[in-house]
């Protein structure tokens, strides 16, 4: 017996369910995190309820794949009705998940086609006629459903169609189709006779759980980084939270020999929310949030310190921070309808990063009562400024 002899016999159709159910199996772990982990509780658990099926499926194909086993023939359309179903269910989540929030994905185009796999089933079943309907292998012939497998596949696929999918899900499907086609090929026209149409339908069922697996495992990853980055920045401008800065600012003192902190306050920022409107303002922020964070990137950081106020911190090994902080005035005044006063310090031996905020916030106070669209530097102000600034 050759290699392709025995991969196109039982043995074959063994080792492809076995690894589909390893691969389920780790979907399932996901999908039972997910379930525990997020708010959308009703389409991970629609996930988890679903992939057990494919399970108990691919089960079924195993043990019907050894014709010795003389099993009852109603059991080949119990698995096709739950191939046929299984598919369904879980590309309507697939669809869920990977679909615009804005767009609307209807749930009774896939109750009906549900509902007809049991009615084509029924139908399969008083007409069935085990003795003529037997393939090489012990394989039936169930052409009711056979067929509607393939029309299930090719509907869900023209699904896809103006509607934001990945990519990758439509790949899945073409797969699924091309699977399809290779069994009916395999069972009405050739009958077992080509070994490259058996192995494709022996293993294209791996290629298609996989990149389902890919899908979901993607789709784990990103909403574990939405978290991560949620919980580090500021939601409206998208810069570090304060507690996040000052984790990095830390890090550049540490690592670097000197650091700046650039601390930033919008002029007059009360009277343009009280006569243009929050939006305005909010939009406002967003522009100087942008100049702060292109100003400070590959030399630093910047961060929300809350409300108005914007922070930067900078090593100075490669720059100078004066000319940093007057870039950043200089491109608000330039870009946006509002100014901003910028205040600056500079670490010294066993300065701390709070310690430096404080000090730059100083500054930047200075800066505003003194006419407000400029740039003080914290070492550079008088000392009798710095101590009834301290006091």
């Amino acid at each position: 017996m050759t290699i392709l002899t025995w991969l196109t016999g039982p043995n074959g159709q063994l080792i492809s369910s076995a690894c589909v159910i390893i691969i389920l199996l780790l979907m399932l772990f996901m999908s039972t995190r997910l379930y525990a982990s997020y708010r959308n509780k009703r389409i991970y658990r629609l996930l988890t309820l679903t992939i057990p099926l494919f399970m108990v499926q691919n089960t079924v194909l195993a043990m019907l794949a050894y014709p010795e086993q003389k099993l009852p023939p109603w059991l080949h359309i119990v698995s096709m009705i739950l191939q046929i179903v299984s598919f369904i269910i879980i590309n309507f989540v697939f669809m869920k998940l990977y679909t615009h929030r804005g767009a609307q994905i209807k749930v009774m185009p896939f109750v009906l086609l549900i509902a007809l796999t049991f009615v084509i089933a029924a139908v399969q079943s008083v007409f069935m006629d085990p003795s003529d309907d037997i393939l090489p292998g012990g394989q039936y012939r169930l052409l009711g459903l056979d067929f509607y497998s393939l029309i299930v596949t090719f509907m869900i696929l023209l699904g896809t169609k103006g509607t934001e999918m990945n990519g990758k899900f439509s790949a899945s499907l073409i797969t699924y189709f091309i699977l399809d086609l290779s069994r009916i090929a395999d069972g009405y026209v050739f009958h077992g006779s080509v070994n490259w149409l058996v192995l494709l339908s022996y293993f294209l069922p791996i290629v298609y759980f996989m990149q389902l697996f890919l899908l979901l495992f993607e789709w784990v990853i990103e909403r574990l980084m939405m978290t991560y980055q949620s919980s580090i920045t500021d939601g409206l401008t998208g810069l570090y939270n304060r507690r996040h800065f000052t984790s990095k600012a830390e890090q550049i003192l540490r690592r670097q020999k000197g650091l700046a902190v650039i601390f930033c306050d919008i002029d007059n920022f009360k009277k343009l929310n009280d006569t243009q409107g929050h939006h305005k303002a909010d939009v406002v922020l967003k522009q100087v949030a942008e100049i702060m964070k292109e100003e400070s990137a590959g030399i630093g950081a910047a961060g929300r310190y809350g409300g108005e106020e914007l922070l930067a911190c900078i090593s100075t090994d490669r720059v100078k921070p004066d000319r940093v902080a007057e870039s950043i005035r200089s491109r608000v005044e330039k870009e946006t309808i509002v100014t901003v006063s910028v205040g600056v310090s500079t670490s010294k031996d066993g300065m701390e990063v709070a310690q430096l905020i404080k000090l730059a916030d100083e500054a930047m106070y200075h800066s505003k009562t003194t006419g407000k669209n400029k740039v003080t530097l914290f070492n550079a102000m008088p000392a009798s400024k710095k101590k009834a600034l301290s006091t």
